[in-house]
């Protein structure tokens, strides 16, 4: 993020703006999964998946030699990792809520876990530094507003997911919250629980749920450190 005359906002730092710390966990938890990090588990959980645990694991034993056979021979070293084909480092906020999902757990879960609770509050304080929110009353500043505006007109709601570079797919969660996660990550963010289950009414068309306590596109924002707000 800068700051100044041209302001760059992150995607966190978008989502956060316009939505609370729930829309700024969503977006974390969507660039979890484009990473191949993070799965749904059971309705309304999520869960580390099978691939990055074993990533992040150790490799498996080696096969021993029947009696009858030569010693193998020695492994050759191992090759130092290609910088450009490594994935990225993680934001400190993406990476707290993975941690978060040490076990399954559900999206209010993660945004209370102290770790990810800590990395909201760093974000925010960033935000009140730069000058775009302020901390009593709780509310986003006019540059902000002037900013996700500005935003909006770069970055258009997505019809499609195809040939979307990961950074503008976080951006337009970021911006949009459920409306985007329709379009980008629908089965993924319904059997999160990111979003809520569209019904078909006769002769009305598809219309969503409205959950219990607001949805995830609404426009209001909290400033509290774990929860608050609405995506």
């Amino acid at each position: 993020m800068s700051t100044g005359t041209s302001i760059r906002l992150r995607p966190y730092e978008v989502a956060l703006l316009r939505g609370g710390p729930r829309a700024a966990v969503t977006v974390a938890v969507v660039a979890l999964h484009l990473r191949g990090d993070v799965e749904a588990g059971r309705p309304g959980r999520l869960r580390t998946s099978e691939a990055s645990s074993e990533a992040a694991g150790q490799a498996p034993p080696p096969q021993t030699s029947p009696p009858s056979q030569a010693p193998p021979a020695p492994p050759a070293p191992a090759s130092s990792p290609d910088p450009a084909s490594s994935p990225a480092p993680l934001p400190p906020l993406a990476e707290a809520v993975r941690a978060a999902l040490a076990r399954p757990a559900g999206l209010p879960q993660v945004r209370d876990h102290a770790d990810v609770r800590a990395a909201l509050a760093e974000l925010q304080a960033g935000l009140r530094a730069a000058g775009l929110l302020r901390a009593f009353p709780p509310h986003r500043t006019r540059n902000a507003r002037r900013a996700l505006d500005a935003l909006s007109a770069e970055h258009p709601l997505p019809t499609s997911r195809k040939g979307l570079p990961e950074s503008d797919a976080l951006m337009a969660v970021a911006l949009y919250g459920e409306p985007a996660l329709h379009v980008l990550v629908p089965r993924f963010a319904l059997r999160a629980g990111l979003i809520t289950r569209a019904e078909v009414a006769e002769g009305k068309g598809f219309h969503s749920r409205s959950p219990r306590g607001g949805g995830t596109g609404g426009t209001a924002y909290s400033c509290g450190g774990g929860g608050g707000g609405s995506d």
